[in-house]
């Protein structure tokens, strides 16, 4: 298959109907399929920038090229969108409070190209050594203390808007409770649009901006600069990254009934690649979404081309600058609504992760790997090395690797105390 051609398929009403990724329906459904994924991505993409104070339609023309370089580079195989990471989030903030966004950006370009090193590792000896080096009782860790450590940030904008903050948080509820299908995956979306128009109402959104900003123009470009003091807190996001493309890999392959092992070093490193960019450019470290895979779970349609229409769309709109000023002004209660969620839900996904590999917490060794780590990671210890900065998550990430192999290495496991775990329960 070339990279742009596809078989195209009819649509009928059976019930096993699937459209696979080398198929595609006519254009103009095929259109509105790619319309559906960009709604889909849109609602946590563009509140990445706004909670760090990137620009919105810098981001969002990563976003989209990073799709496309994503397609490309896994020989579009693999249907995926790939939209800004909340790994990021607290290193981003960290680095661009102590030196500047210049040096976050650099932090990116580190994660980036990091993931592309990972990603020909993987390429070459398959994923074997990942298991090993980062078992699902470490990686659960420190996903769960990347999003339990932004809890003070939730909140410090929740305060700033409490109304409009309670309204958008229960509507996102509300619409998770009620609504399945595309809608319940539109929850975050729906809920910001609704926050959005009550800040409006109440006079609580500055619009000058937005009546100032042209309809079409090139995104602002920011350059990196390279502080050695921020590295460090931007370790842990490589982890998150790894875990994340990974589990949303292997769903994507699981849907589709494909074996996606020899395409999963090139998905690392794609998303590395785009990363890489997005960090030189301005943009935010990206990942493979969620929200994406829970559209193609819903219509069963694993079209690459509605990919590429989604790519194109997200390209398009960040050449509208009217657009980047309206997510720009989204008030800070809108976001703590959306953010007491969003945050909350990267902490479980860490527990989704002990869950899914049956991670038995009886046992020493995984009690200690997660306690440690949580408990400094969502304290936010910090700790000051010359010129380098290890922050709560890098600590706390740290802690989960030393924790679990120093334990192992020292042959507690071999008294009784710390016995040598399964694959499934590492």
């Amino acid at each position: 298959m070339t990279p742009l051609t596809w078989t195209r398929v009819e649509a009928n009403t059976e019930s096993d109907f699937v459209v696979a990724p080398d198929e595609r329906l006519s254009w103009p459904r095929t259109i509105g399929i790619g319309a559906q994924h960009v709604v889909a991505m849109f609602g946590a993409t563009f509140l990445v920038p706004v909670l760090t104070g990137f620009p919105p339609a810098t981001t969002l023309l990563f976003s989209g090229v990073g799709t496309v370089l994503f397609l490309i580079i896994t020989g579009n195989r693999l249907p995926s969108y790939l939209g800004s990471s909340f790994s990021v989030i607290a290193p981003v903030t960290a680095a661009v409070a102590s030196n500047g966004t210049g040096s976050a950006l650099g932090g990116l370009v580190a994660v980036g190209l990091a993931l592309i090193v990972v990603g020909l590792v993987v390429h070459v000896v398959g994923t074997h050594w990942i298991d090993v080096t980062l078992p699902p009782v470490v990686t659960g860790a420190i996903v769960a203390l990347i999003g339990f450590n932004l809890a003070p940030a939730a909140k410090s904008n929740f305060e700033k808007g409490p109304l409009v903050g309670i309204v958008t948080l229960v509507l996102l509820v509300a619409t998770l409770a009620f609504f399945r299908g595309i809608i319940g995956r539109l929850a975050i979306f729906l809920a910001v649009v609704a926050g959005y128009v009550l800040a409006l109402i109440l006079g609580d959104v500055d619009t000058s901006k937005i009546a100032a900003a042209p309809w079409i123009g090139l995104p602002e470009f920011q350059t990196p600069t390279f502080t050695l003091a921020v590295l460090p807190m931007f370790l842990p996001a490589v982890i998150a990254l790894i875990a994340e493309n990974i589990g949303h890999v292997k769903s994507v392959g699981q849907m589709t009934d494909t074996d996606v092992d020899p395409v999963m070093g090139r998905a690392l490193a794609a998303d590395g690649v785009a990363t890489t960019l997005a960090g030189f450019g301005g943009g935010s470290a990206t990942t493979t979404y969620a929200e994406n895979i829970g559209v193609m779970a819903a219509t069963r349609i694993y079209s690459t081309a509605a990919y590429w229409v989604a790519a194109a769309v997200a390209i398009a709109l960040s050449l509208c600058p009217k657009v980047g000023a309206a997510i720009s002004a989204v008030p800070p209660g809108v976001l703590g609504g959306a953010t007491i969620v969003l945050y909350g839900l990267v902490g479980v996904l860490g527990v989704r992760i002990w869950m899914t590999n049956d991670v038995d917490f009886s046992k020493p060794l995984n009690q200690m790997t997660a306690a440690i780590p949580l408990i400094i990671g969502i304290a936010d210890f910090t700790w000051h090395l010359g010129d380098l900065t290890f922050t709560g998550i890098a600590l706390g990430s740290i802690a989960a690797l030393v924790v679990y192999h120093g334990m192992r290495l020292l042959g507690l496991r071999t008294t009784g105390t710390v016995d040598d775990p399964s694959p499934a329960q590492r």
